[in-house]
């Protein structure tokens, strides 16, 4: 079967990534395209959990090689039961949240080391990556407002931590977007979000020529 087209949508806390995925979503299957959209950590049961656990609000204490431990599991889950074999059925995987984030929150900002993280991952997600990667660019400062005037939103662990974290995390994302440059697309997401679809509408096309065009066929 042909191979589909795995796409990240990447961000720091309240960079708006759930509303661009549904926008993206509508879009495609608006334009006959096959689409399937998910998030980690979670996204299947056992990752759900898993997801569960990590975002917990009660568990302050937990041990930042754990956390990171505990994403690659979830990940790893994912992967193999849900998006690889929409792939391998050519099918477009749109996912909140990839190996990137690992790297940014618990690699950079948790102090773990880029590198160490990522041989965690390497192990999970066996050489897979996507073939585009959204960075949805915001400071923490307009992003944690968003999550505070979200009321239907759910406060969790990572939300609560130091402004100086979440600045660490844009740190991250701002590193690997200079070691990724051709996987990795920056939009401003202080936007307006019908500006910030409309940027992604054009890195896509860009990336994927024709992408949009109803006689194509992926």
């Amino acid at each position: 079967m042909n191979k589909g087209i795995f796409i990240t949508i990447e961000g720091g806390e309240g960079a708006g990534k759930s509303t661009l995925i549904e926008l993206l979503s509508n879009k495609m299957h608006q334009r006959g395209k096959s689409v399937m959209t998910t998030r980690e950590p979670g996204g299947i049961l056992i990752a759900e959990q898993i997801r569960s656990v990590i975002l917990d609000r009660q568990h302050i204490a937990m041990d930042a090689r754990t956390e990171a431990l505990l994403y690659a599991a979830a990940r790893r889950q994912h992967l193999v039961e849900k998006v690889l074999p929409a792939l391998e059925q050519g099918q477009i995987v749109i996912c909140d949240r990839f190996v990137d984030s690992s790297l940014a929150y618990q690699g950079h900002a948790r102090g773990l080391g880029m590198e160490e993280v990522w041989a965690i991952n390497q192990f999970a997600i066996q050489e897979l990556m996507p073939d585009l990667t959204i960075y949805m660019d915001v400071s923490p400062e307009v992003g944690l407002t968003r999550i505070a005037q979200a009321s239907e939103r759910e406060i969790n662990r990572l939300d609560l931590e130091k402004h100086s974290f979440h600045e660490k995390v844009r740190e991250g994302y701002q590193l690997l977007l200079k070691q990724y440059p051709d996987r990795i697309v920056l939009v401003n997401a202080e936007k307006s979000a019908d500006l910030v679809f409309n940027d992604v509408l054009a890195a896509i096309e860009e990336r994927f020529a024709g992408f949009f065009a109803t006689d194509v066929k992926l």
